[in-house]
């Protein structure tokens, strides 16, 4: 039995699935200009993709019956790979190219602020953004809630509130608060494992629903501890109740991911970021073990780039008519808003 099937397994035979009714989810934000230029990168991925419309009630929100949850998901066994978003745009374009699931980026969430991803924005900003995500799209987001937002209490809060807008799978990591980016040039002061293991019964005590996924994400390779120390932090993580273990490194190649990879036991999945070793492939994460794969920031670099090359273009030219075989036609943004589908309702 492969390790996949394994934790699949398990899942199955470990998870209740229940289905609860929340709270309204936040307001919906205005739709974020960085995408617009660069749908065209995301063209021709996936086609006929079908979403289904997230039913909203006065005082009730509820999972539409065709989403699945991330526990759902991880319970059939194959490999899942991510696609980091900021908004609702970038899941549903996610979903597009066949991601299984969306990551709601802490960094893109921040920059999309042109804001330092530095504990700067609150919950409550970082949440109606994953919210939104996780309307647009039927696959589940995973949200980046970076430290849990403060102290024990605020990751309590911040569980049930997660929880109540529909998100089925959140990721906290073992930094003290405020944090900084992993690749910023900077220190990154880990949390003492009694600590980090504390928050996280507190995160799967405070739960409403045994659905909800708590994702440990250890920085000790990040830090240069070494990766006996990530080990000893995700073995406690672990038996703390954490769903999985997400190991990140700052390396330019996998080498200290495999150590850990061939020295992990098993005992929970293995989720990584290859954001500094782009060249390892998800057929190769599998065969060593890895559950999920998250490409975390990818599709805001490459917005980034779009725009400034569409941009500089039409200043520099004077006429637009330079980026217009590049970019999408403004049919594929009236797809993306399911406008039919709106003005059919009052047909």
């Amino acid at each position: 039995m492969t390790r996949c099937a394994w934790f699949a397994s398990r899942a199955a035979s470990t998870s209740v699935i229940r289905r609860h009714r929340h709270s309204s989810c936040p307001d919906h934000s205005q739709l974020s200009v960085l995408w617009i230029c660069t749908i065209a990168l995301f063209q021709g991925l996936s086609r006929g993709c079908a979403y289904s419309s997230v039913e909203l009630h006065r005082e009730e929100y509820t999972l539409p019956s065709q989403r699945v949850t991330f526990r759902q998901l991880m319970a059939k066994g194959n490999l899942i790979r991510a696609a980091g978003a900021h908004d609702a745009l970038g899941s549903a374009l996610a979903q597009q190219a066949g991601f299984q699931a969306v990551w709601a980026s802490s960094l893109e969430v921040s920059a999309s602020r042109c804001l330092p991803d530095a504990s700067v924005l609150t919950m409550t900003e970082y949440l109606a953004a994953a919210a939104n995500m996780q309307k647009a799209v039927d696959i589940p987001v995973v949200a980046d809630v970076d430290t849990g937002f403060g102290n024990n209490l605020n990751v309590a809060h911040m569980v049930r509130e997660y929880e109540a807008a529909g998100i089925t799978a959140v990721c906290i990591e073992d930094k003290v608060y405020p944090k900084v980016n992993s690749f910023a040039a900077t220190d990154h002061e880990l949390l003492p494992v009694a600590t980090f293991t504390r928050k996280l019964t507190t995160a799967k005590a405070a739960q409403q629903d045994e659905d909800l996924y708590v994702i440990a994400r250890t920085e000790a390779l990040i830090n240069n501890k070494g990766v006996d120390e990530a080990l000893d932090r995700c073995y406690a993580y672990a038996e703390a109740g954490a769903d999985a273990v997400l190991v990140h490194s700052k390396k330019k190649d996998q080498g200290e991911i495999v150590e850990f990879l061939d020295s992990w036991d098993g005992r929970s999945p293995v989720v990584i970021v290859p954001t500094t070793y782009p060249q390892w492939s998800a057929d190769e994460a599998e065969k060593h073990g890895v559950s999920m794969v998250i490409y975390a920031n990818q599709g805001l670099r490459a917005t980034i780039q779009a725009l400034r090359d569409a941009f500089r273009t039409i200043y520099d030219d004077g006429t637009s008519l330079g980026v217009e075989n590049a970019i999408a036609p403004v049919s594929d943004i009236f797809a993306l808003q399911k406008l039919d589908d709106w003005l059919a309702l009052e047909a």
